[in-house]
């Protein structure tokens, strides 16, 4: 199984490696592969330019068996769609089983994805759980759930796509708003983030 972790990565941060690592070593995946959106289409756009969020995550990365850097999203020209994404996925790897990342926040409000019904046609859905989210899923998320939900992860790799699991995983408090902030005021999101991706941050002087 292939784990899919997609976002803005503007900049990258220990939350996300952390969960990417815990399910990289709990789950059966045999890697887990970081996508960085070229346009997101839920918000603005992100404030670093696509080849220095590239670079930060290609440093953040470095070193770490199992996890791979995917430019599709940025090769690709317009608005960057995870049903797209997963599709292009599909083409290039068959019938193998994949499994879209999501934090749970992001899950809950999955109905204003684009095609969002289509995203278990393509993948598998993983759901990194944690204590602290605000409100439950919207209803039609929560159906969805109901019916597709698994509770082992070796169930998943009996199928190509369709099943959602929620596992629990360890939350760090970090956030790239929170990072670009530090950044901007003159002070240090050193520990937030690997230390070579500050490194280049400071190199750049990105965020100030």
């Amino acid at each position: 199984m292939i784990g899919i972790l997609g976002g803005t990565f503007d900049p990258v941060h220990n939350g996300h490696l952390r969960i990417a690592l815990e399910l990289l070593q709990e789950l059966p995946l045999r890697e887990v592969r970081f996508i960085p959106c070229h346009v997101p289409p839920h918000r603005g756009g992100p404030v670093a330019s696509a080849r220095e969020r590239l670079a930060m995550l290609e440093l953040a990365i470095g070193g770490q068996p199992g996890f791979v850097v995917d430019k599709r999203e940025l090769e690709r020209p317009g608005l960057s769609y995870m049903v797209d994404t997963l599709s292009s996925l599909r083409e290039a790897y068959g019938d193998l089983p994949l499994c879209l990342i999501l934090g749970e926040d992001a899950f809950n409000k999955l109905d204003t994805w684009h095609r969002w019904r289509q995203l278990t046609d393509l993948a598998h859905i993983v759901v990194a759980c944690r204590p602290d989210v605000d409100g439950p899923p919207s209803p039609d998320v929560a159906g969805l759930l109901e019916a597709r939900r698994e509770t082992d992860p070796l169930v998943l790799q009996q199928r190509p796509a369709g099943g959602i699991l929620m596992w629990p995983v360890t939350q760090l408090a970090i956030s790239a708003t929170r990072i670009r902030t530090l950044a901007a005021k003159g002070e240090s999101p050193r520990y937030l983030m690997p230390d070579s991706v500050w490194s280049y941050m400071r190199k750049k002087s990105l965020y100030l």
